[in-house]
């Protein structure tokens, strides 16, 4: 039997709402995030782990009560570095912020981290995870870019914003060892 993998997204933060970028930023969920968690019927799971970021722990905390997580320090959101915590608003004049999204987002923002490094990282502690597991369903609670970069790079079509994941939603995927089928969106 393969693993199965819940690749979820954390509850809306007051970032998320103000659509700020948030990555490193350790935001708790706001009251409109935790609401939206609520009564979600999701399957079963064996184990959870997260991001160390409290939006995380907060959402595995409802979505999977009385279930404990661990928390994977690789597995954060791709750290902004001097863009953190600010809007296309406030940095759309900004050299520096024109030429990163010049890139795609390739290069790395001041002060902050590549796709590259994000990349690398990510799959270092994904696969870490899937390696501790032959078979049953395993959670993470984790960041839209997390889930995007994972899904980039094992699942065939290999296209980074076809799983941009809304606050609260995922992916249910399959596990074989060497790639990952995505089953069904969770919303």
């Amino acid at each position: 039997m393969p693993l199965k993998i819940l690749l979820l997204r954390h509850g809306q933060t007051q970032g998320n709402l103000e659509r700020r970028y948030i990555g490193s930023t350790d935001q708790p969920l706001c009251i409109q995030g935790r609401a939206a968690l609520f009564n979600r019927t999701l399957p079963p799971v064996d184990r959870i782990y997260t991001s160390p970021l409290l939006r995380c722990g907060e959402t595995a905390a409802i979505l999977f009560p009385n279930q404990p997580a661990e928390p994977v320090y690789d597995l954060r959101e791709c750290s902004f570095g001097a863009f953190e915590n600010r809007t296309y608003e406030e940095l759309k004049d900004d050299p520096a912020y024109r030429a990163w999204l010049d890139t795609g987002g390739e290069t790395s923002p001041p002060d902050g981290e590549s796709k590259s490094e994000q990349k690398s990282r990510t799959l270092r502690a994904f696969h870490a995870i899937v390696s501790q597991h032959e078979a049953g369903t395993i959670a993470l609670v984790v960041h839209g870019g997390t889930i995007m970069t994972i899904l980039e790079s094992l699942e065939p079509s290999h296209e980074f914003y076809r799983w941009q994941a809304e606050n609260g939603c995922g992916y249910l995927c399959t596990w074989d060892g060497a790639g990952l089928t995505v089953e069904t969106s969770i919303e």
